[in-house]
Formats: C-alpha cells, sequence, structure tokens
C-alpha cells in the first residue's frame, strides 16, 4: 500500500532557502533544484524501502542525483514524513534535532 507523502515544514523551509540560493547564484536553477528533489520525492513515496537507514534505526535518506542535496524521511505506519532536505555537507545535527 503506497502511504501519502508529508513534508514537515522544516523540510519546506530547508528547501525554500536552497531554492532562494541557487536563484540568486544562476536565474532558474532553483526550479531545476525542485524537480530533482521531486523526481526524489516521487521516489521515497512508491518505495522507501531502498533508502538506507542513517539515523537510530528510523531516518532514511535520498541522495538527490544533480544536486549535492539528500532528503531525509522516517516511514510510519501510514504516513512518510520528510524531516528535511539538506545540503551533503551540512552539519548532521540539523535534521538529527528533528526526529
Amino acid at each position: 500500500m503506497k502511504k501519502p507523502l508529508i513534508i514537515r515544514a522544516e523540510a519546506e523551509a530547508d528547501l525554500v532557502e536552497a531554492c532562494r540560493w541557487y536563484e540568486q547564484q544562476v536565474p532558474g536553477l532553483s526550479a531545476q533544484l525542485l524537480l530533482c528533489v521531486d523526481a526524489v520525492m516521487a521516489s521515497i513515496e512508491r518505495n522507501p524501502q531502498p533508502y538506507p537507514v542513517v539515523y537510530k534505526n528510523v531516518i532514511r535518506r535520498a541522495l538527490t542525483r544533480r544536486f549535492p542535496y539528500a532528503v531525509f524521511f522516517v516511514e510510519g505506519e501510514r504516513t512518510i514524513a520528510v524531516i528535511g532536505v539538506i545540503h551533503a555537507k551540512r552539519s548532521p545535527r540539523i535534521w538529527k534535532d528533528r526526529v
């Protein structure tokens, strides 16, 4: 059974921040980032199991293809919650505190 994907406010804020930064670098680049993140989230929603567990046996990580971002998520009984969309070089403390 396909579980709905819920994007927490913190993850949405992460994505808005990343889009702002990319848009300042090259106009239109933020739209490409959004397409990459959307593709990863669609894959997570279809089948979250292949993605590795990276913290406390509950948080999984999916990497985007073109941009150095990771989507962190928790699979519950009925939903999948995206807790962060974080640049790969940022401190893990950012998303670890969101469990």
